[in-house]
């Protein structure tokens, strides 16, 4: 069987790109729908949601949200005064500031996952088997190896 040419112009390709840059759209405005019920700006709801899987250091969020430092500093600063995060000196050296997320931080990240159901809902018609594929799909396209 013939394949046709990988230019990235096919109808298909097309098709794909599309069909993705709408989940991409429909799923951002839940997510920044889910952050405002919890007072929560979008940016505010990663961050809180990065913390709650472990506490990183500062610059580390940064580097994983693409964005300043400084922006970083702001969004972590609002969240300590809600009581959701906090500083901590990194054991490892004294001079880098971790940032983690507290029980009621985790609390809210928690809630913040659970109410997100554009993704779950669809993915729950899908079998064991496709979502397998889908994700191992989609760890190819990000270059991660083992998919």
């Amino acid at each position: 069987m013939a394949t046709a040419p990988r230019t990235g112009t096919d109808p298909l390709t097309l098709e794909v790109v599309d069909l993705i840059g709408t989940v991409v759209a429909r799923y951002h405005d839940e997510y920044e729908e889910a952050a405002s019920r919890h007072s929560l700006t979008g940016a505010q709801a990663r961050v809180l949601g990065l913390l709650s899987l472990e506490a990183t250091p500062m610059r580390r969020i940064a580097q994983t949200l693409k964005c300043e430092p400084s922006n970083v500093t702001g969004i972590v600063d609002r969240l300590e005064a809600r009581g959701l995060v906090e500083r901590r000196p990194d054991p490892a050296d004294r001079r880098v500031k971790i940032a983690a997320a507290t029980d009621e931080g985790r609390e809210t990240a928690r809630r913040l996952r659970e109410s997100l159901r554009f993704a779950r809902e669809p993915l729950a018609e899908l079998s064991t088997e496709e979502r397998t594929v889908l994700r191992d799909l989609l760890k190819r396209m990000l270059g991660e190896r083992g998919a």
